[in-house]
């Protein structure tokens, strides 16, 4: 059986999501590799962090990136839009690493971000789903279809869906909320372990649910 490795909030801690592929077995041709979302921000390095996992995009065959409630709100930081908020949720480490000045207006700011960079940030799901498994960034509302989720939901949402026992019919894999060690529980797995806060980066190995952590 394939095996699909998802990997929590990087935050722009290049060396830890280096060294967590270092000790992953994973077949570049066959295995899946799922990014939960939240590459950049509060970390130093979140643009080297996206050349990165650019990168692995080209050497893994079946990589999946999700978005993040960051990239949204980098996203909407480059059209001048909710500016404060962005910067409020540690933003100015990516603007830094960009070259992007608090005076730059929108056309300026776009123009900084690489093709490539651009490309990425648009290509990236709101969820991936599976046979057995979804994989979101937050979470879901419970009580509402998959389809009829706002981006706020699957972006934000914190301990309603954490502390839900609602049945999804499949497992959620999900990050956003720090947690210091990973949640296993019977209908939802949660990998953010804060890494970016002198926490741990965490990759889960599904079906087997094998915990890789740096």
């Amino acid at each position: 059986m394939n095996k699909i490795f998802a990997i929590g909030d990087i935050h722009g801690c290049l060396e830890k999501l280096k060294e967590l592929m270092s000790r992953i077995d994973i077949d570049s041709q066959n295995d899946t590799l799922i990014f939960i979302g939240d590459y950049i921000d509060r970390g130093r390095f979140g643009r080297e962090v996206v050349d990165y996992v650019i990168r692995l995009k080209g050497e893994y065959k079946n990589t999946i990136c999700l978005l993040g409630n960051h990239e949204y709100m980098f996203a909407r930081y480059l059209e001048c839009v909710d500016e404060d908020i962005y910067l409020g949720n540690g933003g100015i480490n990516t603007l830094q690493s960009y070259g992007i000045f608090l005076s730059d207006d929108a056309e300026e700011r776009k123009r900084k971000i690489p093709e490539k960079h651009r490309q990425f940030f648009e290509s990236l799901l709101p969820y991936y789903e599976t046979e057995d498994y979804i994989f979101v960034h937050a979470g879901f509302r419970t009580g509402l279809p998959l389809k009829e989720q706002t981006i706020d939901d699957l972006l934000w949402i914190r301990y309603k869906f954490i502390e839900s026992e609602h049945d999804f019919d499949k497992i959620v894999v999900f990050g956003h909320t720090p947690l210091t060690n990973p949640l296993i529980d019977k209908n939802k797995i949660g990998i953010d372990t804060g890494a970016v806060y002198g926490g741990k980066l965490t990759c889960v190995e599904l079906p087997e649910v094998k915990i890789y952590q740096v």
